[in-house]
């Protein structure tokens, strides 16, 4: 597919960007899933499946019989003027939670220009009432009750302009209170954290498992002149300070299966007025992510949804 014409739904001609990832074909499944999130458009290339037993060599293209059946990829096509940085760093973010090996290829755009055209689409981005992300390049003048959140993520998840993010955040400004005690739970640029630390909360406890991620969230949080954050590296919550607990919020943007997956840790880092924000939810996934918590204890006390994504708040159950 060439990325000059348009496809699917998508309608007009225009130009596009390929995001490709290549994977081991026994991970084919798990990779289409994560970019389905980026989009539900796919194209996928995979021989692994092809007899060539049953064929005429002679009447097979010399790139099937040549290629490589034991790795296959799946690509989405994006506006070639959409930035990049939160599909990337999604992508990036998944594949670490997910201990998913593969080679990522942004086509249409070469590394070079990249490492900085893609700050010419990220802008201040206003969510909620107060909080305001602010690339650390840009100038702003803050109204009176902006909370001013200076970001340079990097290749880390959090600018502020996907849906996830701008949903707990949204939460993240009505239930955090001053002074509470906050854990960020897959951190990526430190942006929860330094929200929180804006919004009045005492502590905060960011960790990640990817070390790139921890970096640049550490770089994020000394460059805010805030002091009440504590950055570090941690398999979602196995890491975690557990003698800091319980905390009073605790927030995890990061996707369904992963959610599911600590559903069973969380309620112990929590006392009975603790809220739990999940973020990263595909649409058709949130009743699972729902039973999953409400299988520990946890019910769901709001809802926000954006586009075909969902953050919901949960708490533990009343006696």
């Amino acid at each position: 597919m060439d990325k000059d014409y348009a496809c699917g739904d998508y309608g007009e001609v225009r130009d596009w960007t390929q995001i490709r990832l290549t994977v081991r074909t026994a991970d084919l499944d798990k990779a289409c899933a994560i970019m389905s999130m980026i989009s539900n458009q796919l194209q996928i290339e995979d021989y692994s499946d092809i007899d060539l037993k049953t064929c005429y060599g002679d009447l097979i293209d010399e790139k099937i019989l040549n290629a490589d059946k034991e790795h296959a990829s799946v690509s989405v096509y994006l506006p070639a003027e959409q930035n990049l940085s939160e599909p990337l760093s999604f992508l990036r973010m998944q594949m670490t939670q997910e201990k998913l090996e593969g080679k990522v290829e942004s086509i249409g755009v070469s590394e070079e220009d990249w490492a900085n055209s893609w700050k010419a689409y990220y802008k201040p981005v206003r969510i909620g009432r107060r909080i305001v992300i602010v690339p650390a390049w840009e100038t702003f003048e803050p109204g009176p009750d902006d909370l001013v959140v200076r970001m340079d993520p990097g290749m880390a998840f959090g600018t502020g302009t996907h849906e996830t993010t701008r949903l707990v955040i949204s939460l993240l400004e009505e239930y955090c209170k001053p002074g509470c005690r906050m854990l960020d739970v897959g951190t990526g640029s430190g942006i929860l954290a330094i929200c929180a630390s804006k919004l009045g909360a005492g502590e905060c406890y960011a960790y990640d498992l990817d070390p790139m991620a921890v970096r640049v969230a550490g770089e994020n949080v000394e460059a805010s002149g805030l002091d009440n954050i504590v950055v570090g590296q941690s398999d979602l919550l196995a890491g975690v300070d557990r003698t800091r607990g319980p905390y009073d919020l605790i927030c995890a943007n990061i996707v369904a299966d992963i959610l599911i997956r600590m559903a069973k840790d969380v309620p112990a880092l929590m006392h009975p007025d603790t809220v739990l924000l999940c973020s990263g939810i595909i649409l058709s996934r949130a009743q699972d992510v729902v039973d999953a918590m409400a299988g520990n204890g946890l019910v769901p006390v709001r809802t926000e949804e954006e586009n075909d994504w969902c953050a919901i708040a949960f708490q533990k159950a009343k006696a």
